[in-house]
């Protein structure tokens, strides 16, 4: 995979803190971003497809026994 450098501004004492989590789980402040970061692009990877999937079963409607066609009135369903 090719990388590129970017440049991010982040306050000192976030970044102090960030550095201390960082080297509890022996990593780098690149490497912990990394991971957040592939993290967040597959949750919401999940999430489109997992959109993506209801819509389609919106569009395509539920069979309900039917066949697209109603054998009854307003009037017959509501009779007491």
């Amino acid at each position: 995979m090719e990388t590129q450098n970017i440049t991010l501004s982040l306050p000192k004492d976030l970044v102090r803190k960030v550095k201390l989590i960082a080297v509890e789980r022996q990593t780098s402040i690149s490497g912990l971003l990394k991971e957040l970061l592939i993290a967040e692009v597959a949750q919401e990877d999940r999430y489109a497809k997992a959109r993506g999937r209801h819509l389609e079963a919106l569009r395509r409607g539920t069979d309900l026994g039917t066949r697209g066609t109603i054998s009854w009135t307003r009037e017959e369903l509501h009779e007491r």
